[in-house]
């Protein structure tokens, strides 16, 4: 699979959905081939195309090929199911594109770069695994008490160590709705290629779409930024 998103001549759907990829996961991560593994790899691809609603206990044991017992046994019931679904989804998308903010790098700027370019691989990198990006979307267009989960324990940090980059790249005291709000923009501008990418698509030349790989987004996203942050410091110390 390429390390970059290009916009090509046919972008992914912003919703995909494909029998059978618990398989090619399964062998791909390497996941054990036990009872609750074989129940989360099923789960995951009818969790994502029906909803929790919509999807049955009997059909996901009938594809793990285990007991509908199992599902009380290990989750509680299908609710615990669906929660621990969900969370998988989510840890293996992080394992395939770990965010690095705060480690490696000394510049804030750097950083900066680094949390946008794996946000935008994370959400761009649609081949390996359709059921769970989609299963994820899902989950944060219709949430449940899994959605609360994944924000405070995985969203919420990420998100925090995005706003002390903001806090360095500002070089004043920002209150607090304002940088929650540039943090906000931040993501924003990565969702708009997620979310946006058909439209994107049709917007934007043929000649020139090469050069919106995740590379290039990455840095204009992080220039735009602080172009931004130190124009206000500018302007702010002219008035």
């Amino acid at each position: 699979m390429p390390n970059h998103w290009e916009l090509t001549g046919t972008m992914p759907a912003p919703l995909l959905i494909v029998d059978g990829e618990q398989m090619n996961i399964s062998a791909e991560m390497h996941i054990s081939d036990d009872t609750k593994s074989r129940i989360l790899l099923a789960a995951g691809p009818i969790f994502a195309d029906k909803g929790f609603e919509k999807a049955t206990v009997r059909e996901i044991c009938r594809l793990a090929d285990v007991n509908v017992a199992s599902i009380k046994y290990y989750f509680g019931d299908k609710q615990g199911l669906y929660l621990q679904t969900v969370l998988f989804a989510r840890q293996m998308r992080a394992d395939r594109y770990p965010m690095s903010v705060g480690e490696k790098a000394s510049k804030p700027e750097t950083r900066l770069y680094e949390f946008v370019s794996t946000l935008l691989r994370r959400l761009m990198a649609l081949n390996s695994a359709p059921w769970q990006v989609q299963l994820l979307v899902r989950e944060l267009m219709k949430p449940t008490e899994a959605c609360r989960t994944i924000v405070r324990d995985y969203f919420q940090p990420a998100f925090n160590g995005l706003l002390l980059e903001v806090d360095q790249l500002a070089q004043r005291p920002l209150a607090d709705a304002e940088r929650l709000k540039i943090g906000f923009s931040i993501i924003g501008q990565c969702l708009h290629y997620r979310f946006g990418s058909e439209v994107v698509s049709l917007m934007v030349p043929d000649a020139i779409k090469h050069e919106f790989t995740v590379e290039q987004l990455a840095t204009h996203i992080t220039q735009f930024t602080m172009a931004a942050l130190r124009n206000e410091t500018s302007a702010l110390s002219t008035t």
